[in-house]
């Protein structure tokens, strides 16, 4: 094993954020070229009428976590150096929730806001001032939240622990279900463009 490069000591402290700029300005860049950027694009994946951003992100994951994986079975990776966020059921339901109707009122995730805003457009600055407003809220609030906050622990739990079958098959499931999602969102494209259509004529 010789990866990640970081926790094998290729690197240190100062070359890593080097590394993270570079690698965070080309996704910001890469993001712009998808059309990630616009907060128009962004939210019409929750009206069905393009899903782009859901085939986009889906075939990111996909593409990192085969990788990944191919890379462990090689020996190359070592995975259980791979850093795993702790799992908060409760918490991060409610986070995940908060963030998505924010994404639906406001046309952007953090990631893409910080990339729209680059480019100049206004509303998604002032999206970032509403983020840094929530982040302000909720550390004033703190004391209040934090039982909740910590609430479902689970520790680092992975699909495979969680059900206790192995990596690969879930690899082969993961897989399967990005097929059928990208079926899936091109009859949805297709039927409500035909819709669309049909309404204007």
């Amino acid at each position: 094993m010789n990866a990640p490069f970081f926790k094998f000591g290729l690197f240190g402290d100062e070359a890593s954020l080097i590394v993270a700029f570079i690698i965070g300005i080309g996704f910001g860049f890469f993001l712009e070229r998808a059309g990630f950027g616009s907060g128009r694009k962004l939210a019409a994946q929750f009206y069905f009428t393009d899903m782009t951003v859901f085939k986009v992100m889906f075939t990111a994951i996909v593409t990192a976590m085969l990788g990944l994986f191919w890379l462990s079975v090689l020996g190359v990776v070592d995975l259980s150096l791979v850093y795993v966020s702790q799992t908060y059921l409760a918490p991060q339901i409610v986070g995940g929730l908060i963030l998505g109707v924010g994404f639906v009122i406001g046309g952007y995730c953090p990631g893409t806001s910080c990339v729209s805003a680059a480019t100049g457009r206004y509303d998604a600055m002032i999206y970032i001032l509403g983020i840094i407003a929530g982040v302000f809220v909720f550390g004033e609030a703190y004391p209040l939240l934090k039982d909740f906050y910590s609430s479902g622990a689970m520790g680092k739990v992975t699909l495979p622990e969680l059900f206790g079958v192995s990596y690969g098959l879930v690899v082969f499931l993961v897989v399967l279900m990005a097929v059928g999602g990208f079926v899936g969102a091109e009859w949805v494209e297709k039927k409500l463009a035909a819709k669309v259509k049909g309404v204007q004529q």
